[in-house]
């Protein structure tokens, strides 16, 4: 590389790159367009290469610009996770994993983990993050973060995907609902109803294994809602908007005005995984994958 090119020639290369709008992109810098302009042209002489097509107000990428997007992307992210390095060791930090997860996670099985590793590496900073499960496939191919507790089936194959937890359902009820575990049959008990779902795009398979729990039960919910946090349908349930149908592990004390019902007759199962990249080279990761 030319000793001209600097790492904010780079920075405004990106954001060029990613809006494709010169004036835009100047205004996300806070610097002028013309300034912008000149520092990308100083690049391009400065490397020899063409990164930008540019007709009238459109701006193309080159097959060339293309391909140096993609790598600046990936090497500016790596650096950035060196100098936060640097700084978690100038606080005393021995290294930092960032974790998605969706809301079931947070209940119990993350908090435990948290703490068996604390026991082992004090000194390791977390940053938890709770994201539906499209959301953290997405983040882990980016590596914005280290590791995600889903609810799929399958994951893209850059990604590995091991079982933490398999359970049951339950159907959750206002508490002062007629049916409780003393008096209830099935599921057709409740055809009648109107239900709160997670919605799909928290989980396409989690939601297909659910409508086949009430298509073994001879009916189709009548669905209220839709939702993808488990603290908005117990808020709902409680209201009296509708029943609702989660996994076991949101049945928590706190929930004082709702019921829960495990729905132990039935052969559906949710399984909660734990999914990372292959690639990601942190190694905090691999510690905590060895005590999972």
């Amino acid at each position: 590389m030319s000793n001209q090119i600097e790492l904010r020639h780079l920075r405004y290369f990106l954001a060029v790159a990613e809006d494709l709008h010169f004036r835009k992109a100047a205004e996300r810098l806070f610097i002028s367009q013309p300034g912008l302009s000149r520092q990308i042209k100083q690049m391009e002489d400065d490397l020899g290469i063409q990164l930008f097509e540019r007709h009238n107000r459109k701006v193309k990428l080159t097959h060339v610009g293309v391909y140096l997007k993609l790598e600046v992307t990936k090497n500016l992210k790596n650096l950035n996770q060196i100098i936060n390095h640097a700084k978690l060791l100038q606080k005393g930090k021995e290294g930092s994993l960032t974790i998605g997860y969706v809301g079931s996670a947070i209940q119990k099985i993350i908090p435990e983990l948290l703490l068996k590793f604390k026991e082992r590496s004090p000194n390791i900073n977390f940053v938890l993050k709770e994201m539906d499960n499209q959301k953290q496939v997405e983040n882990l191919l980016l590596q914005n973060i280290d590791l995600g507790f889903v609810r799929l089936e399958s994951v893209p194959l850059n990604l590995s995907i091991r079982p933490v937890l398999i359970e049951t359902f339950c159907i959750v009820l206002p508490k002062d609902h007629p049916i409780d575990s003393s008096n209830f049959k099935s599921l057709s008990q409740f055809k009648d109803e109107f239900f709160i779902l997670f919605d799909p795009i928290f989980s396409p398979s989690y939601y297909e294994k659910v409508m086949r729990i009430f298509d073994e039960n001879g009916f189709i919910p009548k669905v209220s809602h839709s939702t993808i946090h488990a603290n908005s349908i117990f808020k709902l349930i409680e209201n009296n908007f509708g029943l609702s149908i989660v996994p076991k592990s949101l049945q928590l004390p706190y929930y004082e005005n709702v019921k829960f019902i495990e729905l132990v007759d039935i052969p559906q199962r949710t399984t909660l995984s734990v999914v990372w990249d292959k690639k990601n080279t942190n190694p905090i990761l691999d510690d905590f994958l060895e005590l999972l």
